[in-house]
């Protein structure tokens, strides 16, 4: 069965379509990391492009002395390696000892490719597995967007992947990647599970340049009148019933999302395979500028 990993963005910059709140203030992040420890959940993701979010988790393994307790995976700076840059390396280890100050640690659980393009380079990968040599991360891996990305991991021999993948968003097993990079024996974790939020949006709410995904929305909410299921629990349990990922990574805004989305994902009442085989038809060809929100009008590429 998988587990949570607590993405971390919201703790560094106000992000999601449907955040009323902005960025939480420290002291309501390192509350969330308190619960997400107290409930079992001691891996987070988080990237050197979430704004603050590095400094915040640094400063609560500091002021919490719990660095003994948390995993975590972090991911080079989006775009930072020049196209003719010819000492690769350095670029990439600066990066990440960047990180590791921010973060208070000395060697990180995963690092990843946050450019997911920089997979097909031979010098970026050995970058990063140098890195791994010396002791400074233990896994690595890089965060795809599309699955020709994930498989090229795969031929690479990464140890981490992360992909989009949720009600709206099946290529992970439409085409197969999560299975093979499990036979490969990759840790997948999937993201992307409320979309922003967009789930959770009242229809009336949805901005213009989305208008083409509110029948996808409105059907999600009739299976959740049909099917007596909270929109939450829907959308985690259809990531458990339907694909074996490692970790299901989660993003919160506040205490109030975070509990409930440990519960939801906890829940021992299983979707029947007739609803789930359901979901898997009517959304199974949802186009890019819904699922892809790099794409959105207003849409920001880190997930």
């Amino acid at each position: 069965m998988s587990k949570l990993c607590l993405g971390t963005v919201q703790f560094g910059m106000k992000y999601g379509i449907n955040n009323q709140s902005g960025q939480p203030s420290e002291e309501a992040c390192f509350d969330m990391l308190d619960i997400a420890l107290e409930k079992g959940i001691n891996v987070l993701d988080t990237a050197r492009a979430y704004g603050t979010a590095e400094i915040v988790i640094g400063n609560y393994l500091e002021y919490r002395h719990c660095h003994h307790k948390v995993e975590i995976i972090s991911k080079l700076r989006p775009n930072i390696i020049d196209k003719d840059e010819t000492d690769v390396y350095s670029v990439v280890r600066r990066e990440l000892e960047d990180s590791l100050k921010r973060l208070h640690v000395s060697c990180l659980k995963g690092y990843l490719f946050h450019t997911p393009e920089y997979v097909y380079n031979r010098k970026n990968v050995e970058a990063l597995f140098r890195l791994k040599d010396e002791g400074l991360v233990q896994n690595i891996g890089v965060s795809i967007y599309n699955m020709e990305e994930g498989f090229e991991a795969i031929r690479r021999n990464m140890d981490y992947v992360q992909l989009p993948y949720s009600i709206l968003d099946q290529r992970g097993m439409q085409s197969d990647f999560i299975s093979q990079a499990k036979k490969a024996g990759m840790t997948v974790f999937t993201r992307s599970a409320f979309l922003q939020g967009l789930f959770m949006m009242d229809l009336d709410k949805i901005p213009g340049y989305l208008n083409h995904a509110k029948p996808y929305l409105s059907y999600f909410r009739d299976l959740i009148d049909q099917h007596k299921r909270g929109s939450i629990e829907l959308l985690l349990q259809f990531i458990k019933g339907t694909v074996d990922a490692d970790y299901l990574v989660f993003g919160v805004d506040d205490e109030k999302q975070l509990l409930e989305d440990i519960r939801a994902f906890r829940e021992d009442k299983l979707i029947e395979e007739s609803v789930l085989n359901q979901i898997k038809n009517y959304y199974c060809q949802v186009d890019e500028s819904i699922i892809f929100p790099s794409l959105w009008s207003n849409g920001k590429r880190a997930e």
